[in-house]
């Protein structure tokens, strides 16, 4: 879901040039960070499998997926330097302080528009939110409106490459709950290993 999604972005087409190899290529990093997220924070999911956000607790010192480097260079191959260059970019990026971190916001094309990114957010809000916690992201230009009517404030750009740069943005912290809305949703969590 998250390939198909970010298949057709210019930072997708950035971090693997070759048409034939950019669909694999990614969801096998994104596969890297989901495994991630189910240690260290949570994935929800749309019932019809038709969208995914994937968030991690960044309530402390979060470690690096395990044996990052060596999986990396086996999933992105010959492009694995470009997808260490947004990993260090986006690296320095993130807020000191403890935060809830949208990885992922990711709607299949042929569902964009439909509600489904609008459901997923709503229960991600529903969850920080009874513990009062903040959340940040980074999107593309096209994912800023969807997030700025939900709350969240733009930051200073990140340049990846000329012409290609991605937006910060982040959600400070709210006391209420959010009413879920649009499509059902399926939640996948675990505890993290530090019992965070």
């Amino acid at each position: 879901m998250i390939a198909e999604a970010l298949c057709p972005s210019p930072l997708a087409v950035w971090l693997v040039p070759d048409d034939a190899q950019r669909a694999r290529v990614l969801a096998a990093v994104a596969a890297i960070w989901v495994e991630h997220a189910m240690f260290y924070g949570e994935v929800h999911l749309v019932d019809d499998l038709s969208a995914v956000s994937v968030c991690l607790r960044r309530y402390g010192p979060l470690p690096p997926p395990a044996d990052y480097a060596a999986r990396l260079a086996e999933a992105a191959g010959p492009h694995v330097h470009r997808f260490a260059a947004v990993h260090d970019l986006l690296a320095a990026a993130p807020p000191d302080e403890a935060h809830h971190h949208l990885a992922y916001l990711a709607v299949r094309p042929p569902f964009q528009g439909t509600g489904r990114g609008q459901a997923l957010l709503a229960e991600v809000h529903s969850r920080i939110d009874h513990v009062t916690m903040p959340c940040w992201t980074v999107t593309l230009a096209a994912g800023q409106r969807l997030l700025a009517r939900n709350g969240y404030e733009p930051g200073t750009a990140i340049t990846v490459a000329d012409g290609l740069a991605l937006y910060p943005m982040r959600r400070r912290a709210h006391r209420d709950t959010t009413t879920r809305a649009g499509a059902t949703l399926t939640s996948s969590t675990a505890p993290s290993r530090d019992g965070v």
